[in-house]
Order: structure tokens, then C-alpha cells, then sequence
């Protein structure tokens, strides 16, 4: 935790920046920073978005869990692969979702327990309004517009979660004088006001213009800007009431907004309230869903050494990043075959055919990396195109190999055989040539199963375990291998289908 009792507390909002960055909240920063890249990015596929993910495995836990809720899968359709979640949901519903996760895990650490609520039920709520703000007046940036306002008070929440003695002492601070202004107080008591440490860690991490615009207060708002404020004002004005004084100043403005009467988005917002206190429930935060559901004034003050139940997660696992390591899971295996061969059965796109295996070869069979290749037109080449796991991406990036060499070369004999090899180590197959293809994938238990379309090779499937780890069993082998028939009826039926 940051700092413990007795030690000197850092000075300046730009060291309370770097404390939390370094050693807070690393993984947090990483991840936000992971998905922002994605989602700014209009060339993303959700193959991008499932490798950020998948990543961490609490977190791709959390986000099915998620996904399989009724909230945001009310017609229950079984999803076991994060590729699938991002077909049914949506690639940006995804993208929050998994951002929420991450957001909420980060915070579990306890800290001034009312104060953390109280920003995390503001956040959600915010974020929900401004949306829907987003929403009624035809934006486009509607889900740009609802990390922003998430985010926005990161810097805040980050404080009073680790901040420790100085935390404490602001709490008392403002306990003691409510009627003025919050950040008058923090002024007074740390030099600096918290939202510093917010736009800090915004730069830092690269959460986007918008969010680092919106904190930055800037003179003239954009419509973006002015959405995402306002989606935080709805949120601190509702915690007086629906009928509140502050609710009708910030609905007076809101009518020019968005151009709806009063009483329509009154009516209107009051119903998000109740969407963002389902979802807060469903992020594993009821204490936050409460206050949403039932505000009130001033959020409960308690001591800085407080920290939540373990129930608090959605999954019951703990906050800490969850290293990846990967076990085998039949019963996970067996899903996700099913959810590919019924899309393979409805003709889906083979982009999503070979997601799915790819992330069936990782989560349920248990691999560290696994990685699709094509062979190129001209047949001279085979070129790595997706892949998952530690590493994958650098990996895929080297995957290149020309055709037609020797003979006895891995590709050469798996091109002309049609079969997958096992590839141990220990114990190599007799009379194959693995030079060049261990100087890219390096020495490690693996499987390389051919993609076969029309009676020849036309791609392949990699997957393998870290060095050291052990042979690879025959059952692994046959489980990857059986991923890869699956990839091959797909190309094979597709190519069926063309004139």
C-alpha cells in the first residue's frame, strides 16, 4: 500500500503520480493503456481486443463471467471464448466491460473505504449518464465518451485506496468542514487538489485527448468534452435527489444539450441511474450500487486501514495480477468446440473460426502460445497472421519461412505428409530439419498441425509450452491437432463455396 503509517508521505501531486504508477497500480496502467491503443486504433480487430485480455486470466474470468450475465447477454446464449463474447456483445461493450474489471480490481485494496465507494459509485453512474447523453445526441464517440467519464476520477479513487495517513488525514479534513468546497480542502491539506493526480496518471498512462481535455478544463469544451462533464454532474447532483435543486440546475442546462424538456430526461436519466447500479452490482461493488440506487450527501467515513471483503469480486479471486499460466480444461475444451463447429455449421467467417481455436488451443488446452499462419498466394512463403498467448504477437511478427527448401525441412515434410508433428525437445522426430524453425520459435514443447483445404497444405496451426516445461503430452497433442481439423473443415468448406 502506499504510504504505510510512519512513512513520509509523498510531496506534490506529480510524486503521488509516480508512486501510483510504479507500484500501485502497474498493471492497471498497462491494461487501460492496452485497450485505449486498441480502441483508438480504427484499423483494430477484435482479435486485438481478445489478445488484451487474454492476457491476464482474471481478467478474461471476470469479462465471461461478465458476458454471460443476463444484463448483457439476456438471450443466454452460452459463450465460453473471450473471440465470442466480442461477436455477440460487440466489440466496444467488450472493450468497457474489460475496462470496469480492471478498474475495480485495482481498487479492492481497501484504503478510506467510504471514500472509494463514493467515487466508485460516481464513476459508473457518470459514465452510464454520459453515455446515454452521448447516445441522445447521435455521437459517434458515445463509448470514447463513457471511458472518459469512467477514468476521469481514476486519480481520486487511486488516492484515497492507497494513500494511507495522508488519505486518512483528508478524510478527517473534510469530515469535519462539509460545507466547503472539496477541493478548497484538499488544497489545503496536501498543496495540490486530487484531480491533478488524475490528469497526471492520464498522460502517463495515455488514456486519450478527451479524458486528459476534459481534466484539463480547458476554456473552450467541445460537445465531447461538455457530454463527459455532464455525465459527472448528473452523477454528484443525484446523490441529493432526483428532485433536487442541483438536479434541475444541471437538467435546466442539459435541455439546450441535448434538446429534450426537463421532464423527459429527468425520466429518462432516473432509468440509467437504475442501469448503472445493476452494473455496478454486477462489477462485484454493492456497496457502490446502493449509493447509486439510493444516494446519499456524504459518503461514510472509515478508517484508512479498512479493506474489502473478498466477496467484493465478481469472481471471489483475489485483486492481485494473475500471472498467465494456462491449465488444461476439458470440460472448457468441449465448449468451445461446440461453439465452433456451430459457427463453422452457419457458415460464420473464418476469421472467427481460426479466434476460436486459437483461444481454445490456449485457455483449454493449456499452451503458452499459439499462432495461425498462411501460406501465401504464390505458395512461396508461410507467413504468421493472429496469434495469443506471452509473447504471441512478437512471435507472429518473426513467423515468416520460404517454401521449398530441403526436403526433410519440418514445413516441406508437413506440407507432403498432411498430418500434425509433435515436436518434444527430448526426444525430435527422426529425420526432420528443425534448424531454422527453432531459431524463431526456440526450443520448446510444441505442436504444428497442418491447415488443409482441397487435398493440400494451405496453412498452419503453432502452439507451444515454455521451455522447461516438460513434454508435451500425447493428449495435448491430440487436443491442439483436433483444434486444427476443425480450422481445416472451415477453409474447406469455404473454398466449396467460392465459384
Amino acid at each position: 500500500m502506499l504510504p504505510p503509517a510512519g512513512d513520509r508521505a509523498p510531496e506534490g501531486a506529480s510524486a503521488w503520480v509516480a508512486l501510483i504508477r510504479d507500484q500501485n497500480m502497474p498493471a492497471f496502467g498497462a491494461t487501460v493503456a492496452a485497450v485505449r491503443d486498441v480502441t483508438g486504433d480504427e484499423r483494430a480487430t477484435a482479435h486485438h481486443l481478445a489478445q488484451v485480455i487474454l492476457q491476464d486470466t482474471a481478467l478474461t474470468t471476470k469479462v465471461l463471467k461478465l458476458a454471460n450475465s443476463v444484463f448483457y447477454n439476456p438471450s443466454g446464449q452460452s459463450i465460453s471464448t473471450i473471440s465470442r463474447a466480442i461477436m455477440v456483445l460487440g466489440f466496444d461493450l467488450m472493450a468497457d466491460i474489460a475496462l470496469g474489471v480492471s478498474l475495480v480490481d485495482a481498487m479492492l485494496a481497501g484504503g478510506v473505504r467510504g471514500r472509494v465507494v463514493q467515487e466508485m459509485a460516481r464513476s459508473f453512474h457518470g459514465a452510464v449518464q454520459a453515455r446515454a447523453l452521448a447516445q441522445m445526441r447521435r455521437d459517434t464517440r458515445a463509448e470514447e465518451i463513457f471511458i472518459a467519464t469512467l477514468l476521469s476520477s481514476v486519480g481520486e479513487m487511486a488516492f484515497w485506496c492507497f494513500g494511507g495517513e495522508a488519505a486518512a488525514e483528508l478524510d478527517a479534513a473534510l469530515t469535519q468542514d462539509p460545507s466547503r468546497p472539496p477541493e478548497d480542502v484538499q488544497l489545503k491539506q496536501l498543496g495540490f487538489r486530487l484531480r491533478q493526480i488524475s490528469l497526471g496518471l492520464a498522460r502517463e498512462w495515455r488514456l486519450g485527448p478527451l479524458l486528459t481535455a476534459v481534466l484539463e478544463e480547458r476554456g473552450r469544451p467541445g460537445p465531447e468534452e461538455q457530454t463527459t462533464r455532464y455525465g459527472s454532474r448528473i452523477a454528484v447532483a443525484a446523490e441529493a435527489g432526483w428532485h433536487s435543486r442541483e438536479m434541475d440546475g444541471v437538467l435546466k442546462e442539459l435541455g439546450d444539450f441535448v434538446g429534450v424538456s426537463q421532464d423527459e430526461l429527468r425520466t429518462t436519466l432516473a432509468k440509467e441511474s437504475e442501469r448503472a447500479a445493476q452494473i455496478a452490482q454486477l462489477y462485484g461493488l454493492p456497496e457502490a450500487a446502493r449509493q447509486i440506487r439510493a444516494p446519499a450527501k456524504s459518503a461514510p467515513s472509515v478508517s484508512a486501514g479498512t479493506t474489502r471483503e473478498s466477496e467484493s469480486s465478481p469472481t471471489g479471486e483475489s485483486a492481485a495480477a494473475t500471472p498467465t499460466v494456462f491449465i488444461a480444461d476439458p470440460l472448457l475444451q468441449l465448449r468451445i468446440l461446440r461453439e465452433l463447429s456451430h459457427h463453422i455449421a452457419t457458415q460464420g467467417g473464418l476469421n472467427e473460426v481460426v479466434q476460436l481455436a486459437l483461444e481454445g488451443i490456449l485457455r483449454g488446452v493449456g499452451m503458452e502460445r499459439v499462432l495461425f499462419a498462411l501460406i501465401t498466394a504464390n505458395r512461396q512463403q508461410l507467413a504468421g497472421k493472429s496469434a495469443l498467448g506471452t509473447g504471441a504477437e512478437a512471435l507472429c511478427q518473426r513467423f515468416l519461412f520460404a517454401l521449398g527448401g530441403p526436403p526433410d525441412d519440418v514445413f516441406n515434410l508437413l506440407a507432403q505428409r498432411l498430418s500434425p508433428v509433435l515436436l518434444n525437445p527430448e526426444s525430435p522426430p527422426a529425420g526432420t530439419r528443425l534448424q531454422r524453425f527453432r531459431m524463431v520459435v526456440g526450443d520448446t514443447p510444441a505442436c504444428l498441425a497442418p491447415i488443409i483445404a482441397q487435398g493440400r497444405m494451405i496453412g498452419v496451426i503453432f502452439a507451444d509450452r515454455v521451455a522447461g516445461s516438460g513434454a508435451l503430452e500425447r493428449e495435448s497433442f491430440e487436443a491442439c491437432s483436433h483444434f486444427a481439423e476443425q480450422v481445416s473443415f472451415a477453409f474447406a468448406a469455404a473454398s466449396l463455396r467460392r465459384p
